[in-house]
């Protein structure tokens, strides 16, 4: 009779969010094959928890790696939107790809210990960077596949029609093995014909839409319904997103139901970078700013796919972060006043959103999905998400990848 366990890795007396019940997780090759009541699973490698609440694997669907831990080098550059543009488009003129290489690790490594387990990077490609950031990128990739799943989308964030020579890079990194292609249009000479070049090579390549939309306090003029049009024509429901997306904070209610309703029908998803949105809008308006944060939760209770992501860390476009997607997400619910009774919908907007968003595949915390965990220091939900527990250890297919020892005092 074989006396083999059935799993490889046991998670003992775990905590799964959003439950309360101890419960043991059973890990065989790289997925979750067991789930039972806490002290009845065996493996040759466990761990007991401690009765912490154990998370998917965080989704993080909005960074700029390329463009991270620059705010030391340009420390003026004027606090807005068009300051922050001019002073990394100056700069990226002279990045060499190990300088890109070594910034984008450091934040890499910041997102894996807070719990990060799947990014999209948006990677500017033109001819001041040229591809030399898009092939640190790549690097990146590959080194930190063992922690992470990162997923490049190449974009033009200075505009593609009124660059010339942009739209050949572009072309060049997709064929070099992009992932995905982002646009910009609010920084186009010509917005209508930016959508429509991208929407065009994204069909010609197969891949995703991820476009920078609509980041402004004004509620007219806004491009979302040209691209979620443009995606019911091209038959692409599914697979385009738009981050910012931030006029849809300073609609009217019957504007925001009007857009919801074309979100919803065209399958466009919504990404809101709350530190980024926060720190660039409404700086005409001073201490009476308005909150100025794509509402995402509202999106979300109408079925349209959402998440909530970092984009910026320490730069321009935002001198502040850590890569924690939790501090992100209770940042967002302190923005929009929600209460324990949201914290669910705010986590999910991390975790489950993103990675349909991402359409990633056997994601979750069920039977059969990868075993991608993380172990917070907290043994209630709601204390967890609401007191920013700190990830102590993170499960990438079965594999520890890292590990955080709870802070002790040492009294006198």
């Amino acid at each position: 009779m074989s006396t083999t366990p059935l799993f490889d890795v046991v998670l003992s007396h775990a905590r799964l969010w959003p439950g309360n019940d101890l419960i043991d997780i059973g890990i065989h090759d790289g997925r979750i094959a067991g789930l039972a009541p806490a002290g009845s699973l065996t493996a040759r490698d466990s761990h007991d928890l401690g009765g912490r609440v154990v998370a998917p694997g965080l989704v993080d669907t909005h960074v700029h790696l390329d463009k991270a831990c620059l705010i030391c080098r340009c420390l003026d550059a004027g606090g807005g939107l068009k300051g922050a543009i001019a002073a990394v488009s100056q700069l990226k003129r002279e990045f060499a790809v190990e300088d890109v290489y070594q910034r984008g690790a450091r934040v890499l490594e910041m997102a894996i210990a807070k719990g990060t387990m799947h990014m999209r990077t948006h990677v500017e490609v033109d001819p001041r960077a040229g591809l030399r950031s898009f092939e640190a990128i790549r690097q990146l990739k590959r080194d930190y596949a063992f922690a992470l799943d990162l997923s490049i989308c190449v974009f033009p964030q200075e505009g593609l029609t009124n660059d010339p020579g942009t739209e050949t890079l572009l072309e060049q990194a997709l064929a070099d093995g992009a992932d995905l292609l982002g646009g910009c249009p609010y920084t186009d000479s010509d917005p209508s014909a930016q959508m429509e070049r991208l929407f065009a090579m994204a069909r010609a390549h197969d891949v995703d839409l991820d476009f920078h939309l609509d980041f402004d306090l004004n509620p007219q003029g806004s491009h979302l319904e040209e691209i979620c049009r443009r995606t019911i024509r091209q038959g692409y429901g599914g697979r385009v997103a738009v981050g910012h997306a931030t006029k849809l904070a300073a609609m009217d209610p019957a504007a925001f139901e009007r857009s919801a309703a074309l979100l919803r029908d065209a399958g466009v998803a919504v990404t809101a970078l709350p530190s980024t949105d926060l720190y660039l809008n409404g700086r005409d308006q001073g201490f009476r700013a308005v909150r100025g944060v794509a509402p995402v939760h509202l999106l979300a209770e109408r079925d349209i796919t959402a998440s909530i992501a970092t984009n910026n860390v320490l730069n321009p476009f935002t001198p502040f972060g850590d890569a924690s997607l939790l501090r992100m997400a209770n940042l967002y619910a302190n923005v929009m006043h929600l209460g324990p009774t949201d914290f669910r919908i705010c986590m999910d907007l991390v975790t489950t959103l993103p990675a349909r968003l991402m359409r990633l595949s056997n994601y979750g915390l069920d039977i059969g999905a990868w075993a991608d965990l993380v172990v917070l220091n907290a043994t209630d939900p709601i204390e967890a998400f609401g007191g920013l527990a700190e990830p102590l250890a993170g499960f990438k297919r079965g594999i520890k990848t890292f590990e955080r020892t709870a802070a002790r005092l040492i009294r006198p």
